[in-house]
């Protein structure tokens, strides 16, 4: 029986600035997302430049010509439409079925996940919750709970292919069967899912699963989200502080909540 620990989150995408030829104007980062979020955000007052060959081009404000100056007014202001345009996809892999519940319930993030119905979960893999140690008596349940409910599966995958073998689609057989089937299988069943989501919802994301209140492999997740995003775009998630705690999990928090 495959057994995951961690979750492996991966990212898929980032998207491109191309900028507008027709405005003289340049950010001073390399960080696409960025320099979108800078760009929208000085569309809203024209504050491009009395150079930008732009009409009505505000001159720049002291203290906010730098893209990393400018995006900290923004978040500290809370003019979070400005950084919904920056925008990342993220292959999340090892990840229980109970986290998938709690993640697709953030509703401005975009969801791809692996369909039960289609996928025969045979020799499906399961996910340790980080409350249990392996070597306990806890584990040893768990362990045979995850197994039993996967044989119990396969048995049950069995008798449904033959009570629906004349169905004459063989899409819709197999459909029938592992629909039916996956009614036996635990939160603790792996999935995999492709999220996509744009700077202000991810905020929102690690906020919320990052605390110290969130669940213990949800928090492990969006954590590791948070990491790889301060490295994309450290001008709009820099802000977030990791701590260690002493259960030697960590938790995430910000100065700028509710961006």
């Amino acid at each position: 029986m495959q057994i995951f620990r961690e979750p492996r989150i991966t990212l898929l995408a980032r998207q491109e600035f191309m900028g507008a030829p027709h405005i003289q104007w340049r950010s001073d980062t390399d960080v696409p997302a960025q320099a979108l979020a800078e760009f929208a955000g000085r569309l809203c007052y024209l504050s491009f430049g009395a150079d930008a060959g732009f009409e009505g081009g505000h001159k720049l404000i002291a203290g906010r010509t730098s893209n990393a100056d400018y995006l900290s007014n923004v978040l500290g202001v809370k003019h979070g439409s400005v950084i919904e345009h920056a925008v990342w996809t993220f292959l999340f892999e090892g990840v229980s079925r109970a986290l998938s519940h709690e993640l697709v319930r953030h509703r401005h993030l975009s969801f791809s996940q692996l369909s039960q119905r289609y996928v025969d979960e045979s020799e499906v893999a399961f996910v340790l919750p980080p409350e249990i140690r392996e070597g306990t008596p806890a584990y040893d349940v768990w362990h045979r709970a995850c197994a039993r409910a996967n044989d119990d599966y396969r048995e049950l995958l069995g008798l449904v292919e033959e009570q629906v073998r004349d169905e004459p689609s063989a899409t819709l057989r197999r459909k029938r069967a592992r629909q039916t089937a996956r009614a036996v299988l635990p939160n603790a069943t792996e999935t995999k899912i492709v999220v996509t989501g744009n700077a202000r919802a991810w905020r929102h994301f690690v906020e919320m699963r990052a605390s110290g209140s969130a669940d213990t492999e949800i928090r492990r997740a969006a954590i590791a989200v948070l990491l790889i995003l301060q490295e994309e775009a450290p001008a709009l998630f820099g802000d977030f502080q990791i701590v260690a705690r002493e259960d030697g999990t960590r938790t995430a928090s910000t100065d700028n909540p509710g961006v």
